[in-house]
């Protein structure tokens, strides 16, 4: 299968790189104009570079360069193209659904748009068969006044991580807050509308009360063999004694707290699903600010508040959340009109209840994941060990984790749960 037609725009596109190749220049005229992305009058004239790129674990890539027949300043040569399907890699290719929402997302954003994102030259995706395609501008990293990327969950490596993280909430901001005043096309809501039971269903705990209790022990004893590798405060016994108690609870209120977390329409926000620092591209503007834009843009779509927050802050060290959340949620809900009420107090007891949630599910297998990737990790002298600065899946798995445990202990997840269900039962 060379060729197929996009649900959107109904015009045929190239599945996979070759055919792309053999399309050539008339193909990408054709497709930036069907699109509105290059001028009716101009045209792409030759292909200049054509390179595979072998980044990701989904789709094929290239990198993509080409000269304009009337060169324009506000036209990027360097592109960037993104295939949801890889035909000669099975496992790749059965993924090719989690790029439906960013190819959507990338066509609506052509034109004005409220924040800054890879600006998009065509997108479409069939959704029977999966199979998409995306071109965009190729940011570049490291040039100009551009920073340099940089890796989730090493952030000690990252000048003023702080100032990165204001920039980011507040861009995230400013896109909810051009949502609710209507300032976005119509069709966000058409292909990003918010599905309440969708929400209520999605990441179910997957164990029953022994086998959390299992986890429990596990992670215990985790930190009594590797004390070097997580802060005294989630290591103390009385907190292994509080997650004892405290988390079969949050297994028998999953289904209330859900209810109660995504019945509150003002918490329900257009956002960047995973906006964090991997996920931006940072440079000083001329006002000698830092900026930021978002890239990949799976997942996006109308989220609770808490959900696209701990997107951003989830690979934030324990540190800044102790000394700075507050201020942080203060900031996003500055970009909203104060009609639209929203409170940086209730935000924190929702991310509570999502994070609580989230953890539960998914961080207390991290133990396994990481003991696997790094099998001498005896030998590691801390979370900055150079074993996990080279290993992404151990490094995460542990950042994850930590992050998740210092917040269960110094918010008390177990007394939050007791504030949402006494108003659960008070309404």
């Amino acid at each position: 299968m060379d060729w197929i037609e996009g649900d959107m725009f109904g015009m045929a596109m190239p599945t996979h790189p070759e055919a792309l190749r053999a399309a050539g220049a008339a193909f990408l005229t054709e497709a930036f104009h069907k699109i509105g992305s290059l001028p009716a009058d101009n045209a792409v004239a030759e292909i200049t570079r054509f390179e595979d790129c072998p980044r990701g674990s989904t789709g094929r890539k290239v990198l993509l360069s080409v000269a304009y027949a009337k060169p324009d300043p506000a036209l990027h040569t360097d592109l960037f193209v993104k295939f949801s399907r890889a035909f000669d890699d099975p496992l790749r290719d059965n993924q090719r659904y989690e790029m439906e929402d960013e190819a959507r997302f990338a066509a609506l954003s052509v034109g004005h748009f409220p924040i800054d994102v890879p600006a998009c030259y065509f997108s479409d995706f069939h959704h029977e068969s999966g199979t998409g395609m995306m071109i965009t501008q190729c940011i570049p990293y490291g040039e100009g006044r551009n920073e340099p990327h940089y890796e989730k969950c090493l952030d000690w490596q990252m000048p003023a991580p702080l100032d990165h993280y204001r920039v980011i909430i507040e861009t995230n901001g400013r896109l909810g807050a051009a949502h609710r005043a209507g300032k976005l096309s119509p069709k966000i809501d058409e292909y990003f509308g918010f599905d309440r039971e969708a929400a209520i269903a999605s990441d179910r705990i997957r164990y029953d009360e022994q086998k959390l209790k299992n986890r429990i022990s596990r992670y215990a004893e985790f930190c009594r063999n590797y004390p070097q590798l997580l802060p005294a405060n989630i290591r103390a016994e009385s907190f292994h004694e509080a997650l004892m108690r405290d988390v079969p609870r949050f297994l028998a209120h999953e289904q209330a707290i859900k209810t109660w977390l995504y019945s509150r329409p003002k918490s329900i926000v257009f956002a960047h699903w995973n906006a964090n620092v991997d996920n931006a591209w940072f440079w000083q503007g001329d006002d000698g600010q830092r900026h930021c834009g978002f890239i990949d843009w799976g997942r996006v779509g109308q989220m609770s508040v808490a959900q696209a927050l701990w997107g951003t802050l989830s690979g934030a060290e324990p540190e800044l959340w102790d000394a700075h959340l507050d201020d942080l949620l203060a900031l996003y809900v500055a970009q909203f009109d104060p009609a639209q009420g929203l409170d940086p107090a209730e935000i924190r007891l929702e991310m509570d209840m999502l994070i609580g949630l989230l953890g539960i599910c998914w961080l207390l297998d991290a133990v396994p994941l990481i003991l696997r990737e790094i099998p001498d990790l005896d030998e590691a002298d801390g979370r900055r060990d150079r074993r996990f600065v080279e290993s992404e899946r151990a490094r995460t798995q542990l950042h994850m984790l930590t992050v998740f445990m210092n917040l269960w202990e110094t918010h008390d997840l177990g007394r939050s749960l007791d504030t949402v269900l006494a108003r659960v039962e008070a309404a």
